[in-house]
């Protein structure tokens, strides 16, 4: 799991330093941010992945929910068994409840490392999926313009046609106006030579995936071969 930081939200500093201490053992730890109950005001989203809320004085747990809420990260409860936590869940369903029963350090440590991972596992997931977006739309547009790149080439050779037979009668015209047609037949010609390029591409990407489906082949029958 990549480096990630956990925001603890207590106003105990001996559960902060049992939590921040327990994880030390750990092979991977990430970075944490302490912060007391009256602190937690506008919080930024992207500073933590997930928060812990331990021990807090009388009356900030609503307020810290509150501001947590607004993050919209994972939060995990620590608290007692005499401690109700009902009207909690029902308002913040994005909470996790863990009570402060005997080993509560080790589940809290697996616990907070699993959801940080599902949340990465999910952040990765989507991060695909845009760029899958993005390709397919790219590959559409490429779709479209090598379906398109004969009724242009024919487009392009009646303009390059014309501009040629204008330049022909060049005495005609003034200096001003050969110049512009001169300028229609060098763009024409440009033009034609970014659609041969595209020709170009369709035939190497051909040959590319030719290529890799003969490797994938040949793998196959090798791991077939292998059993």
């Amino acid at each position: 799991m990549d480096q990630s930081t956990v925001l603890i939200i207590s106003d105990d500093a001996q559960f902060s330093s049992a939590v921040t201490g327990r994880w030390q053992s750990e092979r991977t730890t990430p970075t944490f941010t302490l912060m007391g109950g009256d602190l937690c005001q506008g919080l930024d989203p992207e500073a933590f992945e997930a928060a812990i809320v331990g021990p807090l004085r009388a009356g900030a747990l609503a307020k810290v929910f509150k501001a947590i809420d607004a993050a919209a990260k994972p939060v995990l409860l620590v608290c007692d068994e005499s401690q109700t936590t009902r009207g909690i869940r029902e308002k913040y369903p994005r909470v996790l409840v863990l009570r402060q029963h005997e080993g509560w350090l080790d589940a809290l440590v697996l616990l907070v490392s699993e959801v940080m991972r599902r949340c990465q596992a999910l952040e990765n997931l989507q991060r695909a999926e845009r760029a899958n977006a993005l390709l397919e739309h790219q590959a559409m547009l490429g779709g479209y313009m090598l379906e398109m790149r004969h009724s242009l080439n024919n487009a392009l050779t009646s303009v390059l046609g014309n501009s040629e037979l204008l330049l022909l009668e060049a005495a005609s015209f003034s200096p001003a106006a050969r110049a512009q047609i001169e300028t229609i037949r060098d763009m024409t010609l440009r033009m034609h030579e970014i659609l041969q390029r595209f020709s170009s591409l369709e035939k190497e990407l051909k040959v590319v995936a030719k290529q890799a489906e003969k490797e994938s082949g040949a793998k196959s029958r090798a791991a077939i071969a292998g059993l």
